[in-house]
Order: structure tokens, then C-alpha cells, then sequence
């Protein structure tokens, strides 16, 4: 058996279609152009290039976007002042504060700091408690990529058995929420998991992200299994996964490769995320296919 490949590329190109189609209407219906503001603090290679595919991405889907770089000095009230201003900003539906920060912010209290309603990113306190007790939320942008990957693939999740590989706030956590909230049998695991390999052998599903390269086997994947693998390492061998994609692939029934699999959903699902923090702040109705 070789897998099928899941193409997120693809499937964020179809989306950001979409998007481009709603953002459009919404315009047109009602005068409304979402904005999108991301904010960069420092100098990380990394982050300046992502924030740059932001941009680029935002323009092509007809919405505003506001970029905000600040240097590695700027104090953490400086920051909070510009979040105020952007929490005030009409013009300005959601707002992205680029991670990591330098070490002296506290991310947690600029994360949380943001407007709810303007949380595209979906951290903050309040949402991630709307996700966690069933409530209208704004999702983290990663695991609503992964959830409509799986969906897309497998179309209905109720019942089937997942383990989610991870427990990070940003991908693990809400990734297994929004996998409840699917109906699934839903098992979370960690560094301290006893038998992880056992554990992979039983899921339909696997989503990793964990950080750390080709750390799943082919041999623990079950046959025929849909694996996602959230993982993005960089090795002396070019980019990585958290799965050993070679192995697993000759045994899942469909899995997502490194790069070109969960990457472009992200950026795509925070556009997503963008133009639903528009939709309700002016008490429309959510946009079609966008939200869990």
C-alpha cells in the first residue's frame, strides 16, 4: 500500500478562492472590507518571511492589511499601547502579534490582550475557553486547517478513533477540542505517554505535532490510517515532518507531506478566520464553509 497524498497546497489555494469570492460579495452587499493587522516585533528571519507571505496573501483575497514592525527594543507597553490602538482601529478586524517575541515581552499578556472578537489567531483566554466548553469561538488557525483535511478526506469524523500527538496550546489542545466536537474518540498524547507506539497502532487518525523530526514511525501507523503531520523541522536534509513519511506512507491509507501539506492551511485558515471576525462584529452570518 503507498498512501495518498493530502496536497495542502491545493486545498489552501481552493480556500483562499473562496475567501476571495466572500470578501468580495461582502463588499459589494454591504461596504465592508475586512482588514487584517499583523504585528512583528524583532529581526527572527523566519517570522519576517511568514509575515511577508501574510501580506502578499492578504492583498490577493481583496483585504485590507496592516503591517506593524517594530524593533527588538520596543518595551512591553509600548506594544500593549499599539494593541489598544489597533483594538480601537474599525478598520482593523483582526489582529496577529507574530510568534515568538523577544524574551523580554510577555507573550501571554499581549496575547490576551487582544480583543476577543479580533483574536484571529484564536490564543487568547476567552477563546480557547469557548473552544473548550462547545461555544462560538475563534479557532487557532493550525487545527482548523487540520480539521478540514480530515474532513475533506474522511468526511464525517463521528466515532472514529484519533490520537492527537502533542499538547501544545497552539496545535494539540484545540486540535483534540475541535476533534470532540466532531464526535471522535479522542486520545491525547505526550513525552510522558506510556506505549505511544500501541496508541498509534489503534487510530484512524493521527495528527502530529510534537517538534521533533521523523519522531513517529511508519511501523506504529495502523493500515490505512489518515495521518496528518503538523510537524515543520529543519534538518541538514532540507525540511521534515514529526513523521517518518517514507515508512508511513507505505502503510497509511492517506497522509499529509512536509513541506506542501499542513503549512498552507494556516496561513489560509487565518484569512478564514479574518473575514468570520468581520462577519460577526457586523452581525452577519458567518461565512459558508469557513468555521468548525
Amino acid at each position: 500500500m503507498t498512501a495518498d497524498l493530502i496536497d495542502g497546497k491545493a486545498f489552501a489555494a481552493g480556500l483562499r478562492g473562496r475567501i476571495a469570492e466572500q470578501v468580495a460579495a461582502m463588499r459589494q452587499a454591504h461596504g465592508i472590507t475586512p482588514g487584517l493587522a499583523v504585528v512583528l516585533v524583532g529581526e527572527d528571519p523566519a517570522s519576517a518571511v511568514y509575515v511577508r507571505s501574510k501580506g502578499r496573501m492578504t492583498a490577493e483575497v481583496g483585504m485590507q492589511g496592516f503591517t506593524h514592525r517594530l524593533p527588538n527594543t520596543t518595551a512591553q507597553h509600548d506594544l500593549l499601547d499599539l494593541v489598544a490602538r489597533l483594538n480601537a482601529d474599525a478598520a482593523v478586524n483582526g489582529i496577529l502579534v507574530q510568534l515568538p517575541l523577544p524574551a523580554h515581552l510577555d507573550e501571554i499578556a499581549v496575547i490576551n490582550a487582544i480583543a476577543p472578537e479580533k483574536d484571529v489567531d484564536g490564543f487568547t483566554v476567552l477563546n480557547a475557553g469557548r473552544l473548550a466548553t462547545g461555544q462560538r469561538a475563534m479557532v487557532p488557525c493550525t487545527p482548523l486547517g487540520c480539521l478540514m483535511l480530515l474532513r475533506d478526506r474522511l468526511g464525517a469524523l463521528a466515532g472514529r478513533d484519533a490520537l492527537v500527538i502533542g499538547r501544545s496550546n497552539i496545535v494539540g489542545k484545540p486540535m483534540a477540542q475541535l476533534l470532540l466536537s466532531e464526535s471522535a474518540t479522542v486520545t491525547v498524547a505526550h513525552s510522558r505517554t506510556r506505549d505511544l507506539p500501541g496508541l498509534c497502532r489503534r487510530a484512524e487518525i493521527v495528527v502530529a505535532a510534537v517538534g521533533r523530526p521523523s519522531f513517529v514511525q511508519g511501523s506504529w501507523i495502523r493500515p490505512g490510517a489518515t495521518v496528518i503531520d503538523v510537524g515543520i523541522n529543519r534538518t541538514d536534509e532540507g525540511l521534515v515532518g514529526d513523521v517518518d513519511f517514507a515508512a508511513a506512507r507505505e502503510v497509511a491509507g492517506a497522509i499529509t507531506p512536509v513541506p506542501g501539506g499542513v503549512g498552507p492551511m494556516t496561513i489560509a485558515c487565518l484569512l478564514a478566520n479574518t473575514l468570520t471576525a468581520t462577519a460577526r462584529v457586523h452581525g452577519l452570518p458567518d461565512p459558508e464553509g469557513l468555521t468548525p
